[in-house]
């Protein structure tokens, strides 16, 4: 797949996941007011943060798309891993602002709320579910970490969905089967949703970060590379080889050992070679470095 094809399919996915966001939001936010659910309420900001996520993860998208300049000659896929973490950073704050919320209603009566918010609840949850696989599998397939990353805020939402269809159901059958202490399982609900979106946020933004501060890939991840360098001859041997993770693509730093009696042309001329082998059979290889070294004792 080409870059274009890349981006376009990535932008695709985060202007859905914005536009889907939006709506549960509204959705959720206008029937919690109505059916007063704090669960559903704490569910509908959970939602809105995803908008801000989306368009977080697409700015990034739009930013990592460019080519190669005189300030960013290693180009700009770090702007995905970027948007991942401000992601992370906004699920952690709506977090802290739901369990506020939700851990206040203890203090006060709680009125039971309507009906109408389990619908609005198994709505969310059929569709955050199939915003996650599709998003998921995308990012998966496109090496983009930023997509992933926002699959899972989708994954994070079902979760907090379901918690909040278990507490709003107690919550709405309290007075029918007279046990009055269920009511209280709606903000209990809520408390729960911000304990799973803390827990989101802190993984996510430490996977995140990892990313962005050059990680080079395991010896095993590497060993498709060395042995697809060995298959031309003429590399002697390989000195040293870093392959650093820029956001969804790699780059690689190789020192080689070639016949020391060789002109410096046909020295350059392996290096060129190899390079070009690396770029034609391995996809996810933006640029590669190499430089020659004779082969010798040392």
């Amino acid at each position: 797949m080409n870059k274009k094809d890349r981006f376009k399919q990535a932008e695709f996915a985060a202007m859905l996941g914005i536009a889907v966001n939006i709506g549960l939001a509204i959705l959720k936010g206008i029937v919690g007011v109505i059916a007063n659910s704090k669960a559903l309420i704490a569910d509908a900001a959970h939602s809105g943060s995803d908008v801000v996520g989306s368009f977080a993860v697409y700015i990034g998208l739009r930013a990592a798309k460019r080519p190669p300049d005189a300030e960013h000659p290693y180009g700009h896929g770090k702007a995905e891993s970027i948007a991942a973490i401000i992601v992370s950073l906004i699920l952690f704050l709506v977090g802290i602002k739901i369990g506020f919320s939700s851990f206040d209603a203890f203090f006060t009566d709680v009125e039971p709320p309507k009906s109408m918010a389990l619908l609005v609840i198994a709505i969310s949850i059929i569709v955050k579910e199939g915003l996650f696989r599709y998003k998921y599998r995308l990012g998966t397939r496109l090496g983009s970490n930023a997509l992933i990353v926002n699959a899972y805020e989708h994954r994070s939402d079902v979760y907090s969905s379901i918690a909040a269809l278990i507490g709003v159901g107690a919550s709405v059958i309290s007075k029918r089967v007279g046990i009055d202490w269920l009511a209280y399982g709606d903000p209990l609900a809520g408390l729960f949703v911000s304990i799973l979106v803390l827990k989101m946020a802190y993984q996510l933004g430490k996977e995140s970060i990892r990313l962005s501060l050059d990680h080079v890939l395991s010896q095993e991840e590497v060993e498709p590379i060395k042995e697809l360098i060995l298959q031309n001859k003429d590399v002697k041997k390989i000195n040293t080889l870093y392959a650093r993770e820029h956001g969804h693509y790699v780059i690689v730093d190789l020192k080689i050992s070639v016949d020391p009696y060789l002109t410096v042309e046909e020295g350059h001329a392996i290096g060129k070679k190899v390079k070009a082998s690396l770029l034609q059979h391995q996809s996810n290889i933006r640029d590669v470095f190499v430089h020659i070294n004779p082969l010798g004792k040392d």
